[in-house]
């Protein structure tokens, strides 16, 4: 720089003030629209999760009911100890196959709003050999 201006000094820019004044407020407006959008999302992802880990537990439970059925044991108690809390496991044989379906409510949103419900279903072959399935 030859004799002019230090950079950025009278090169014919506005000063800007850092707050304009129509803008003050904006943040909190923003956060108060934003705020429970995001609340209600998250909400969302964790009976999503909720959702998805009840239902493998059903599966596990099922499948756990079915082959003990299948081998001649009670298939229920299985199942039960495998099952979600509050789960229902119900079996039913038909000629030489073991059905188990395992239900469990999942909260939606919190405690206040009405439950839905997964369920998983395993089917198995009764074993040759063994004690027909108790029912």
């Amino acid at each position: 720089m030859s004799g002019g201006a230090p950079y950025g000094v009278g090169c014919g820019t506005a000063r800007r003030r850092p707050w304009d004044a129509r803008e003050r407020g904006s943040f909190t407006a923003e956060l108060a629209v934003g705020l429970p959008a995001l609340m209600f999302l998250l909400l969302a992802g964790l009976t999503a999760v909720d959702a998805v880990t009840t239902r493998a537990g059903c599966v596990d439970a099922a499948r756990e009911a079915a082959l003990a059925a299948a081998r001649g044991e009670p298939g229920q108690p299985a199942g039960a100890r495998y099952a979600p809390p509050g789960a229902e496991v119900t079996l039913t044989v038909v000629g030489d196959r073991v059905t188990a379906t395992v239900r469990a409510p999942v909260r939606t949103l919190g405690t206040r709003l009405p439950r839905s419900t997964v369920s998983g279903v395993a089917v198995a072959a009764v074993e040759p050999g063994a004690p027909g399935p108790p029912p």
